[in-house]
């Protein structure tokens, strides 16, 4: 589907990972771009290339470095928004993909022995700690069969999480799109048949250590994006939630064990392969499309068979 320069995509979360690639992805089907992103002054320099990728495709873009959780920012950003989008101007698509959570564990961990690297050793006649590390190394170099072997992550001794670190968290990573809902749909700059996004993963089911208060702002997001798809479907709002499979990008790199995560999704992943930020923003420019006008409220998962894979060898 070729958009028009009027239909515009709202990119919360949009210098890096699936938010860029979305903005990318939609720039080139000929949409304007809104970016609002909150990066130190030390990270422009690398992300105002990515950025020049979307003004060469010809698309406008306007970008917003400030708070995207700071409702007193939010209404600045809709303000001028408003302005640079001109009265023909509507907003096809909003995706909130804000990254930022407490990434703790709840408890100290009770660490389990590993005797794998031991018993491989005494069978070879070696030292233990050589043996682990050189599966460590192997690990390391990329090997993810080895991923079981290998050393356990490690975490934080001494700090944990707390309803504090929740609240904020689900507000971040979850709830804050109602506000942005609402700050567009009450500006009337929505389009007559208008997509909102969000980004789930399996940590919707699945309890991996340090990710509670991110599990939580997950599942939070995927109820309000249930009601927001049934309460603003009369004005032609429809509301989806992608659920991506593990991939590698910034905000993946600092979850506590996240080399683990990548190394088991590899070896789980019936293609062999991550899961890449272009094919959400692939499968997102999809929903966006006219084709897709009746898929509403569900939770959509780009993983290329992760989730439903059993262990592979």
């Amino acid at each position: 589907m070729a958009f028009s320069r009027d239909q515009w995509a709202v990119i919360l979360g949009g210098s890096s990972g699936f938010g860029l690639a979305t903005a990318q992805r939609l720039a080139e089907q000929g949409a304007s771009i809104c970016i609002v992103h909150r990066d130190r002054r030390a990270l422009l320099a690398k992300i105002e290339p990515e950025f020049e990728k979307i003004r060469a495709s010809g698309a406008q873009l306007v970008t917003f470095n400030v708070d995207a959780l700071s409702a007193e920012k939010r209404e600045e950003v809709l303000d001028q928004l408003a302005d640079a989008m001109g009265s023909q101007g509507r907003v096809r698509v909003l995706l909130h993909s804000i990254a930022f959570g407490n990434l703790k564990l709840l408890i100290p961990e009770a660490r389990r022995p590993q005797g794998a690297a031991g018993e491989l050793a005494a069978k070879l006649g070696l030292e233990a700690s050589a043996v682990q590390k050189a599966i460590d190394e192997v690990f390391g170099e990329g090997n993810a069969q080895t991923h079981g072997i290998a050393s356990a992550p490690e975490y934080s001794s001494k700090h944990f999480l707390d309803e504090d670190d929740f609240s904020r968290t689900i507000h971040a990573m979850g709830t804050s799109l109602l506000g942005w809902v609402q700050g567009i749909f009450s500006r009337k700059l929505f389009a007559d048949d208008a997509r909102v996004f969000g980004l789930t993963s399996e940590g919707n089911e699945v309890a991996w250590k340090g990710y509670a208060a991110v599990a939580a702002a997950k599942v939070s997001l995927e109820s309000l994006a249930r009601s927001i798809a049934v309460e603003f479907a009369p004005y032609g709002i429809r509301c989806n939630v992608i659920q991506a499979g593990i991939t590698h990008t910034p905000a993946q790199d600092a979850i506590p064990g996240s080399e683990h995560m990548r190394a088991q999704a590899l070896v789980r992943n019936p293609f062999g392969r991550l899961t890449t930020p272009r094919d959400v923003a692939n499968v997102i420019a999809l929903l966006s499309s006219d084709d897709a006008a009746w898929i509403n409220g569900e939770v959509i998962r780009v993983d290329g068979g992760e989730h439903i894979s059993g262990a592979s060898g």
